[in-house]
């Protein structure tokens, strides 16, 4: 997990091209006025999803990870607790679901606070439970960059590469 103000970004582009990309569009979009939804970036292999919610409760919050994709979490407007730990103090209450690229869990973990201008990267080795509310539920405009991993399925943590 990598957790940072989104103008240090350039610090992370020898991670690989595909999160470069992510976090170049990051930089180089306003957010102000785009709608949610979808926008390409490159494809399939990195796109991002412009997202406006209000947090929720941890108890409502759901423990997460991903194989296929490394989110870019981007907090544009408002801020929110993110959950993060390892998969060695969760456990699993919903199978990996190959299609939609997630698993869910139960478990323990630590929060940090992301506000406007600070971004997130979850890897498929870190478990996350995003959109919490710090006190009471406020509305957030986030965006999520995916960025594939590529030969996700052949690889293991220390092989992992990023396209």
């Amino acid at each position: 997990m990598i957790f940072d103000n989104l103008k240090n970004s350039k610090l992370y582009f020898p991670l690989g091209e595909g999160i470069q990309k992510g976090l170049k569009y990051l930089t180089s979009t306003d957010f102000s006025n785009l709608e949610p939804g979808r926008y390409e970036i490159d494809g399939d292999k990195v796109y991002a999803m412009v997202q406006t919610y209000n947090t929720k409760p941890a108890s409502a919050g759901r423990w997460e990870a991903h194989k296929k994709y490394i989110d870019i979490q981007f907090i544009a407007v408002g801020k929110e607790k993110i959950g993060y730990t390892s998969f060695e103090k969760v456990i699993n209450l919903e199978e990996y679901d190959e299609e939609k690229d997630y698993g869910i869990y139960k478990g323990d973990g630590n929060y940090l606070i992301a506000e406007e201008g600070q971004f997130a990267v979850f890897f498929p080795t870190d478990v996350h439970m995003p959109s919490i509310a710090i006190n009471i539920p406020k509305e957030v405009k986030k965006v999520v960059v995916k960025v594939l991993v590529e030969n996700y399925e052949e690889k293991n943590e220390q092989e992992m590469v990023v396209i």
